[in-house]
């Protein structure tokens, strides 16, 4: 009679236990499935405006034309219709948030990683240059830069952002990376002659890839709410409608005097969703990658554990039994493998 080896137990036992499902070990709160719900939202919003039959720039109407008529939010100061042009705005604003999120994040992460690790003069120099950028007030260098661009576009705009959001991401990842420069794992890489390249990618990065994650999604509600100064300063992309472009127009041409709030309030409510949205979004992030800051989950967490420790009762009781060796029948077994020799 033949008996089942190992890898065929593991893989019964593997079949028979039921799976959990991942999104509740990861025990994510209302207030993720919220914030999740507000960003979908307005990148939806962004994307309708290619499926909108009226472009941005098409004139239906006059100067400040209430909603009706087929229009759901009336005209701004150009005539244009107002839902094209917020729809294009969400749309701009989200893509110059996302790259100069990006850009922030990355030169901040590298920077920090560097300085983090390597220490000595090196964190001095490089701390001691983000600590000048950082003095700096950052609204006075977007302006100076953007009045000094021969043309701003979103993709300059953005740029421009970017290159001047990333010192506090800096001094955040200097200081994980230093704490993870002392853990047992790196010195073993450091003598296996990995190169500090190697070591910062593959040892250091991915135990600071959550505070990456959270600190990029920070950087993009910032640097929307950036551009919407930019713009409403007339320092705004050219020839594109952005969220902030759009209070720029209502502001000049006396929107709220006329009360026209048309013009006005939907972007700022827009503006208000996407940054509010994107915050509570990092919030929720840091509770799912540090539980120790989830609050008033106590029942919640006590019913997972509960239900962790029910799955695992029901897999050992589905997992077959197999004959302990006991100490006469391991030495008959060991005698037998020896061809009966004592």
């Amino acid at each position: 009679m033949s008996t089942p080896n190992v890898s065929s137990v593991a893989v019964a036992d593997e079949a028979a236990t039921p799976r959990s499902n991942p999104f509740r070990s990861l025990n994510l709160s209302a207030r993720f499935w919220v914030a999740l719900g507000l960003v979908v939202l307005v990148l939806v919003l962004g994307g309708a405006g290619y499926l909108y039959p009226t472009s941005p720039s098409e004139k239906v109407g006059s100067l400040y034309d209430a909603p009706g008529g087929g229009l759901v939010l009336g005209t701004d100061n150009f005539g244009h219709d107002v839902l094209a042009v917020l729809m294009a705005g969400t749309r701009t604003s989200l893509v110059i948030g996302l790259l100069a999120g990006v850009i922030a994040t990355t030169i901040g992460v590298t920077i920090g990683l560097v300085a983090g690790y390597v220490g000595g003069w090196v964190e001095e120099l490089l701390m001691g240059f983000t600590n000048v950028v950082l003095a700096i007030p950052s609204i006075i260098v977007l302006i100076l830069i953007s009045i000094s661009l021969p043309k701003s576009n979103m993709w300059s705009l953005a740029v421009v952002i970017g290159i001047t959001a990333w010192p506090w991401t800096a001094r955040a990842v200097r200081a994980q990376a230093s704490s993870v420069a002392t853990r047992e794992h790196i010195d073993v890489a450091r003598l296996s002659g990995a190169r500090l390249t190697g070591i910062l990618v593959r040892d250091v990065l991915p135990y600071i890839l959550s505070y990456a994650v959270m600190a990029f999604v920070l950087q993009v509600s910032g640097a929307i709410l950036a551009e919407a100064a930019l713009s409403m300063l007339g320092l705004g992309p050219a020839g594109a409608d952005s969220l902030g472009t759009q209070l720029h127009w209502a502001l000049a041409f006396q929107a709220v005097a006329s009360g026209a709030w048309w013009a006005f309030l939907p972007p700022t409510i827009v503006l208000t969703l996407v940054s509010f949205g994107f915050l509570l979004l990092q919030a929720s992030l840091d509770e799912v990658f540090n539980p120790r800051l989830r609050r008033g989950k106590r029942k919640q967490m006590k019913q997972t554990q509960a239900r962790r420790l029910a799955e695992a009762q029901a897999a050992a009781a589905a997992r077959p039994t197999t004959p302990a060796r006991t100490g006469v029948g391991a030495g008959s077994a060991r005698t037998a493998d020896r061809g009966g020799r004592p």
